[in-house]
């Protein structure tokens, strides 16, 4: 288990790295100032999965931010946290949140059918998306999001489909045109993701 949590924390720093590529230039005398970036991360690209209504690709979302987190329905605690601070965060933007999208990807195709989908996330608002695949679908799509997942069945349990998954937790934001903008680490409070999202909207 310890194994399993220290490469999803090095994947997260790996993902860091990158993201720090993309030079930040920003005023630090205002909170509130935009920020401009330059260069270009190696995270996110294209993606065609299935959403409750059907085929869904990440060209359905330009024009609008994206605010992607991967997860699986089954998690006991770290996506539906993450989830609600997105939920919270978009509430305290006002009318800027109709300029962003926020989209669960599921890391748990087997289980997480559209239909799972896209009734877990209503829990968190109607602006969410859900969005499930292939097995190779979603492998591709975390692939490109550099997020590291694997599968485990816990200690002690009885049933073999009774398994959990270790991933990496970011929320990663993405702009109008589907380019990777900056990635916002787990356990950061809604206050200080509105504040991000500001920066870059």
């Amino acid at each position: 288990m310890q194994r399993r949590l220290l490469a999803v924390i090095i994947a997260g720093f790996l993902i860091g790295a990158l993201g720090g590529a993309a030079a930040l230039i920003m005023s630090q005398a205002t909170s509130g100032a935009k920020v401009t970036t330059t260069g270009k991360a190696l995270v996110g690209g294209p993606f065609t999965l299935v959403g409750e209504k059907g085929t869904v690709t990440d060209r359905d979302f330009r024009g609008r931010h994206m605010l992607v987190f991967f997860g699986f329905t089954h998690c006991p605690d770290i996506c539906p946290a993450e989830l609600q601070v997105m939920a919270t965060s978009l509430g305290e933007l006002g009318d800027k949140a109709n300029d962003v999208v926020p989209i669960f990807i599921t890391l748990d195709p087997e289980r997480d059918t559209p239909e799972v989908v896209a009734s877990y996330v209503k829990n968190f608002g109607p602006e969410f998306v859900g969005l499930t695949g292939s097995p190779e679908a979603i492998a591709e799509a975390a692939k490109s999001y550099r997020v590291a997942y694997s599968k485990f069945t816990p200690e002690g349990a009885e049933d073999a489909g009774n398994y959990s998954i270790d991933h990496t937790a970011l929320v990663y934001l993405m702009g109008p045109d589907g380019e990777f903008i900056t990635h916002i680490p787990y356990g950061t409070p809604a206050a200080k993701m509105t504040e991000t999202l500001r920066r870059y909207l």
